[in-house]
Formats: structure tokens, sequence, C-alpha cells
């Protein structure tokens, strides 16, 4: 199986910094894409950003600027940099991993617990 584990979320005021950390462990024979999505009370869960195995970016528009998502491939681990904070920033932050399992094959996603992003203004 594969396990991830986030990390990172917390409540900070508007403007300030915060950084989340997702480390994905298990039988992995590869790591595809990785990625965090959002989301908040009443919303439907968004993409924030994802990155390729290559290193290839992608960010909804709304954090265009303010976020960097890196990986770091020899821990298995995705990061999201936030600044510039803002109040609707806040929400559930999910990463989310597209994995090959030893073995196995074929790539399936796989999605972390969830940590809490609150912005207050």
């Amino acid at each position: 199986q594969v396990q991830l584990v986030e990390s990172g979320g917390g409540l900070v005021q508007t403007g300030e910094s915060l950084r989340l950390s997702c480390a994905a462990s298990g039988s992995i024979l590869r790591i595809n894409a990785m990625g965090w999505y959002r989301q908040a009370p009443g919303n439907q869960r968004e993409l924030v950003a994802a990155i390729t195995s290559g290193g290839t970016t992608n960010y909804a528009d709304s954090v265009k600027g303010r976020f960097t998502i890196s990986r770091d491939n020899a821990k298995n681990t995705v990061y999201l940099q936030m600044n510039s904070l803002k109040p609707e920033d806040t929400a559930v932050y999910y990463c989310n991993t597209k994995v090959v399992r030893v073995a196995l094959w074929v790539e399936s996603d796989y999605w972390g617990q969830g940590t809490q992003v609150t912005v207050s203004s």
C-alpha cells in the first residue's frame, strides 16, 4: 500500500506564509505527478498546483505568483510554499500523488488526509 502524510497547516493572518509538506511511503515503484488540492466549506475540491516528475508545474490562476510547488524525488515528498495568504485561501488542503506501485505497473491516485489552512483577516 501507499501512505501519504501531510503537515504544515495552521492559522495565520493575511499576508503571512505557510509551507505544506506531503511525504509518500510504501510499495512505490515510481511517482508520476504530484499535486495539491483544496476544499472550502460548500465548495468543490479544486486543483491548486501540480508538478510532474520532470518538474513541470501548473497553478490555479488564483494562486499564481503567490504559491510555489516543488518536490524532492529522493524523499517522495511534495511541498507547497504559500506566500501572501488571503482569507479566500482558507480551506482543507489535500495532497495527491499518482503512484505506480511495485509489481502492479498501474498508476493509481492516492490522497493525503488533509490539513487545515485558515487565514484570518
